[in-house]
Parts: structure tokens; sequence; C-alpha cells
């Protein structure tokens, strides 16, 4: 392992424009669940298969029902950014990175000083009246209960994440992209990479070396130049910018 990181450090070292390409992984040290592990939010009971409540059809469906969920397993507002994310926003201040692209929608990279990020998926942080457009902060969701309405015109307010049979943002997605296409190197972190299409932006890189660091296997691990299968907390503590 050891000579791993030692690797790791001197792709880092001679790295001009590293992108970092993070998943559910990346926060679990924050004490936030990922998703396939075996305690993770697929892995857990409930009335529906979290892959149906956090559905379009569902949240339109059965507004009441997706938020008692939400609220319980997709908000972590007390959660702050951990060694991993920290590393990240240091790389991008020291000028060694193009930014990070995430599945995730905690927040955590912007709160741990990253600038640019290409959120895929959206972000708890902000929520929407789907009537009138206004534009409400995470409170409104973990302050309110039942169904969050507008209070300007009483409309339904929906998170600003991408639910299942929801697209991503083209702005985002062609930002991802181009940050990509730049890179020398692609770090990619706590990501099973079976989520399309962002798992697919991974194809877009032509860069020097191509890192994958997860716990679990990927489907990308014979493509990787270097494959760490661990922890962050035993990585990235050992790093330096």
């Amino acid at each position: 392992m050891t000579d791993k990181i030692k690797e790791l450090q001197e792709i880092i070292d001679s790295a001009k424009q590293i992108v970092f390409f993070t998943g559910a992984g990346v926060s679990t040290d924050s004490g936030i669940p990922d998703f396939r592990s075996q305690d993770g939010l697929y892995n857990q009971q409930y009335r529906y298969p979290p892959e149906t409540i956090i559905s379009h059809t569902f949240f339109m469906e059965n507004p009441e029902e997706f938020y008692r969920f939400y609220r319980d397993r997709m908000l972590y507002p007390d959660a702050k950014p951990n060694q991993t994310h920290l590393f990240m926003a240091k790389a991008e201040e020291a000028g060694k990175s193009l930014g990070v692209v995430t599945q995730n929608i905690d927040g955590l990279h912007q709160k741990a000083g990253s600038k640019r990020v290409y959120e895929l998926h959206g972000s708890v942080l902000r929520n929407y009246c789907m009537k009138c457009g206004k534009f409400f902060p995470m409170e409104a969701i973990t302050e309110s209960t039942g169904i969050p309405r507008c209070d300007r015109c009483g409309g339904i307010i929906k998170p600003d994440v991408v639910l299942y049979e929801e697209g991503l943002s083209e702005p985002v997605l062609r930002g991802a992209v181009a940050a990509i296409q730049s890179a020398d190197v692609l770090i990619v972190l706590g990501t099973s990479l079976v989520v399309y299409p962002a798992a697919g932006l991974i194809r877009y890189f032509g860069g020097k070396k191509l890192v994958l660091i997860n716990r679990s296997v990927t489907a990308y691990d014979s493509s990787a130049d270097l494959l760490i299968q661990d922890s962050f907390a035993n990585v990235f503590p050992k790093l330096k910018i």
C-alpha cells in the first residue's frame, strides 16, 4: 500500500491539470452513507425501494412519502468536509486542479473551499418552487413538515437534485466534459461507476494517468494506470500538495 501511495504522490507532483471525479464514497467519512455498500442506502428497508422513492414519477405522485424519506435519509445538514474534500480544495487553490466533477449532492466540496465544482446530480442546498421558481435554502425542507410549500405562491418546493428519470443539466455536463478532456490526470474516488450518464464521462479522458481509488471493484479497474482499493482515511492524510 505504501508503494501505491508513493506512486500516487509522484503522479500528483508531476501533474499539471488534475480533475477529481467523486462519488458517494468520498462523503462516508463525513457521516453520510453511500448507496451500494452493505450499510448503504439501497440496502435499507423501506415501504418502497429507495430507487423508486427518488424517482420523478414517485415524487410527483407521492410527494409526502418522498419527503418523509428525503428528510430522513438524504439530508445531513451538520456534515462537515473531511480530509479528502479538503485535499481537493487545496489542490485547486495551489493551481494543480481544474476542479471537481461530482455525483454527490451534499455540497461538501464547496464547504471545503472548492470553487470549480460540476454537480452532475444537483445539490440538496438548493431548492425551488415548481410553480413560481423562487429558490429556497435547505432549511425550507428541514424546518418544515409534510410537503414543503412556497411562501409566495403555495407551490410545491422541489430539491434541485436530479431524480431518476430526469436528465442532467446540459451546462453542467458540458463543463464537466470540457474539464475532463483538458486534464492530464483524472483521479476517480468513491464511485462504483454504474450510474449513467455520469459514469460514462470517464470515456472523455485522454490524458496521461487515470487513477481509481475505491473500496470495491469497478468496471474501469482494468483501465486504471493506478488502482488503490482502500479507505480514503488511509490515503489522503499521507499525501501532500
